[in-house]
């Protein structure tokens, strides 16, 4: 299985400090924020992908290759926040020039978990199917700026939408997915029936649209780092992260 890491952002946010440095390799701890989610699976996976854009490839390289795992560093082109791929594009971009066609985890490269992410993959492998997570979002306005599925009784998803503004559910999706191999080569068809290309649900929610897919509860918390104020925060209570 591959593990795909969806590094390409700017990360505009939390300038200056990421003005010329990546957000995914920024220390929390001892380690980068790639580093703790690759440390919880490569015993799960046999190659590390990271997308990113021109502008921080080389720096992506040079903490690659440090590494004794394989760690493939793909760079999507693009050189400024206004020119960049998208989320589905850069996935699509990875699996066309490395030819994958096996199962594959992406993540998003800028969230520190205090769960690990081996349970979800047995999940998916135990259905035999496409998964994302899901876990419950009780505000508003939080619910209105992401993705947001319904589920029966049996974890399938039943309806999945991005960004609603009126929600169905509670249930919010969070950046991290497992998606079978033939799952993966549908990405052209759902950008030609037109599938978004900038949140990565994007195409989560096209391909629950067409083939059966499962959400898995999201057993602890998610540190997202989007501002400096959220980055000072995870710095100071990273003890026990993982």
């Amino acid at each position: 299985m591959k593990c795909l890491f969806l590094a390409a952002g700017y990360a505009t946010r939390l300038y200056p400090l990421t003005e010329n440095f990546p957000k995914p390799l920024l220390e929390v701890g001892e380690k980068t924020i790639l580093d703790w989610l690759i440390d919880d699976v490569k015993e799960q996976v046999d190659e590390f992908i990271v997308v990113s854009n021109h502008k921080f490839a080389e720096q992506f390289q040079m903490w690659a290759d440090r590494h004794t795992i394989q760690i493939t560093v793909v760079d999507d082109g693009t050189s400024t926040n206004e020119t960049r791929l998208g989320a589905v594009k850069d996935i699509q971009y990875a699996v066309e020039q490395l030819g994958i066609d096996e199962d594959i985890l992406i993540l998003a490269g800028d969230n520190v978990l205090d769960f690990s992410l081996i349970p979800f993959i047995r999940f998916g492998q135990k259905y035999n199917c496409s998964c994302i997570m899901c876990y419950e979002e009780n505000e508003l306005a939080r619910q209105q700026r992401t993705a947001i599925i319904t589920v029966d009784t049996d974890s399938t998803i039943t309806s999945y939408e991005e960004k609603p503004k009126k929600p169905k559910s509670n249930l919010a999706v969070p950046p991290f997915y497992f998606y079978k191999a033939q799952d993966v080569s549908r990405i052209p068809e759902a950008l030609a029936a037109g599938c978004g290309y900038d949140a990565p649900g994007s195409f989560a929610a096209w391909l629950s649209s067409v083939t059966q897919m499962k959400a898995y509860r999201m057993p602890g918390k998610r540190y997202d780092i989007g501002n400096l104020e959220s980055y000072e925060r995870i710095r100071s209570t990273y003890t026990g992260l993982n």
